[in-house]
């Protein structure tokens, strides 16, 4: 089974999403039959890399709604991610482009390393108030998980995997992704948003019973009387 995500590293709820994704995958069987791949998606392109803005200040302008409503609101969203273990300082957030950081996930996927460098980057952002957009600590943290420092240097001084980052945000508009985190298991399924656990669980359970269901054939066969042969002669 094949789950794509399509996220962003500085959505709370895809790292929320992301942790319920896997408390079910605990929860399946055939946990090892499913393989995790990760889309790219920026909820603001436009996005500077360095702003002078706090998250609460960019979402009351946003929304329209005072600093101290947004806050309330970011309050809520913490609130919901310690329920699944995350620890969520949004007070000390550092706001921010992904754009950079999305090229730096395919690297690592070529590797093998795309699970490790999302994880860390969402930790990073969301627990540890680091600035996710800044070159120097995307290598410092792409390094940490494994990668070649040379290959990473490369990456950030280039426009090296550009392409790939807008085919996966191509393919998220062909398909109708509204907003993320947005998973497709199979290319048959969707579930849009954080949904809960056992969501997850359920969807699991039916897509791998669809697939290993073996087929019935219906027959279209006449009334009339038919001529065959079997492993005792011919009728």
């Amino acid at each position: 089974m094949k789950i794509e995500v399509w996220s962003d590293f500085v959505c709370p709820f895809c790292y929320i999403g992301k942790r319920r994704l896997e408390e079910a995958l605990k929860k399946f069987p055939h946990q090892d039959k499913v393989e995790v791949q990760y889309k790219s998606f920026e909820l603001d392109p436009n996005a500077k890399r360095d702003t002078d803005l706090s998250i609460h200040e960019i979402l009351a302008k946003k929304y329209g709604m005072p600093v101290s409503e947004a806050k309330k609101m970011s309050e809520g969203v913490a609130a919901q991610a310690a329920t699944v273990g995350l620890e969520f300082n949004f007070d000390s957030n550092i706001p921010t482009n992904t754009f950079d950081a999305h090229r730096l996930a395919k690297l690592a996927e070529k590797k093998g390393k795309d699970e490790e460098l999302t994880e860390s980057l969402l930790k990073a952002h969301f627990t540890d108030s680091k600035h996710i957009g800044s070159p120097e600590f995307l290598k410092e943290l792409a390094v940490e998980v494994g990668l070649d420092v040379a290959e990473v240097e490369e990456v950030l001084n280039s426009n090296h995997y550009e392409q790939n980052v807008r085919a996966d945000e191509a393919e998220a508009r062909e398909i109708g992704v509204q907003g993320v985190p947005f998973f497709v298991l199979n290319r048959k399924y969707a579930i849009s948003g954080a949904q809960s656990v056992e969501t997850f669980v359920q969807a699991l359970e039916k897509v791998w019973e669809e697939e290993n269901e073996k087929p019935v054939l219906q027959s279209l066969d006449s009334k009339d009387k038919t001529s065959y042969c079997s492993d005792e002669g011919c009728e």
